[in-house]
């Protein structure tokens, strides 16, 4: 995919099946103690209601039980496609798109991210798109909730007040919109690079180099042939690999993240790049040279390593005999004989306090 962001299996969606008679949603009926007290919290569903982030389609799937009409945007791939059918899926909040499938929305059901540039990014969104009637439910989990969160919401709502708190969750309620100018993305310079760096709210590490990526770039190497830079981000690591003479495709499973990217290699003068809205490593066996990554090790705020080791597995699938995997990752995490056994011989490149270089030879 070529500067654009559609999903890599595009989701159709189609309208619900409404009943006479719509029930308020059934929270006691939802596995995920977040979304059902999200459900509880926000009582009786009106007309047509939006979910944000959703996971696993929890909220989406407990709604639509209603006969409700539901709009959902979801930041990660994987999240989308794991929505149910019935659902009208839009990418962008911001796009002439959601405008149409907004117009009667009541209630936001909003699955709060840990990040507060994301909690921001959003905010700003919901309270310039949504309608002045509009009551936003919000809710996590308390170890990945913060007060901070607060004063964020209250720049773009008038009224927000957070409910008490029950299974180690807590729900936050926004409500009276207040249209804004929307500040992102953002632009910063990163001079220890010679980068020029445009985020969105949700990309991770938004508006910095982080320590990790940092060490990696700092060993990049040079090339001619195919480069992949899975997970990228903001696009900091592919900017540097064009430098250095690869042919870089990038994707990340963020939309956010391929937005960033997409903008920062034009800010950075590069027009050309292929960046694709995706889960895991793709390309023909054999017909990739070098695979760089910052690899997650959470999905949405849990800790989970499985999309990293399928990463690696992936990476030995594509690369071309004496191929080589560039990785960067937490120095407590357990890759290193994972790349050994799936790719071939791996020796340490850097190391400091927290983070680990490595470099995989394809065999």
């Amino acid at each position: 995919m070529t500067g654009a962001t559609e999903p890599s299996q595009p989701y159709k969606p189609s309208q619900p099946a409404q009943r006479s008679e719509p029930q308020p949603a059934e929270a006691a009926e939802v596995d995920d103690p977040v979304a059902r007290l999200m459900l509880a919290e926000a009582g009786d569903l009106r007309s047509s209601v939006l979910v944000v982030d959703d996971v696993a389609g929890a909220l989406s799937r407990a709604v639509l039980g209603t006969g409700r009409r539901v709009v959902a945007t979801c930041d990660d791939i994987r999240a989308r496609q794991s929505l149910p059918a019935g659902v009208v899926a839009v990418d962008r909040l911001d796009s002439a798109e959601a405008a149409e499938a907004l117009a009667d929305v009541d209630t936001v059901l909003w699955r709060l991210p840990r990040s507060l540039d994301a909690v921001s990014e959003t905010a700003e969104l919901l309270g310039t798109v949504c309608p002045d009637r509009v009551r936003v439910v919000a809710g996590g989990r308390d170890k990945h909730m913060t007060p901070t969160m607060n004063p964020v919401l209250a720049r773009s709502f008038d009224e927000v007040h957070a409910s008490r708190g029950r299974w180690k969750c807590r729900v936050v309620h926004a409500s009276r919109p207040i249209p804004r100018e929307v500040s992102w993305p953002r632009t910063s310079r990163l001079t220890s690079v010679d980068l020029e760096l445009v985020s969105y709210g949700a990309a991770f590490a938004s508006g910095r180099l982080d320590a990790g990526t940092a060490l990696l770039a700092a060993h990049l190497p040079t090339g001619s042939g195919v480069a992949l830079d899975v997970g990228c981000g903001t696009g900091i690591l592919t900017v540097l690999l064009a430098r250095l003479g690869w042919q870089v495709t990038a994707s990340d499973v963020s939309l956010a993240a391929v937005r960033s990217t997409l903008d920062t290699t034009r800010a950075n003068g590069l027009s050309d790049l292929t960046v694709g809205w995706h889960d895991g490593v793709r390309g023909d066996p054999g017909s990739v040279d070098l695979v760089v990554s910052n690899p997650p090790f959470h999905q949405g705020a849990a800790k989970d390593s499985t999309d990293a080791f399928a990463f690696i597995a992936g990476a030995g699938e594509v690369l071309r005999p004496g191929g080589e995997m560039w990785l960067v990752y937490n120095a407590h995490l357990p890759y290193l004989p994972y790349a050994r056994e799936k790719v071939g011989p791996t020796r340490v490149v850097a190391r400091d306090r927290s983070y680990v270089v490595t470099c995989s030879t394809c065999t």
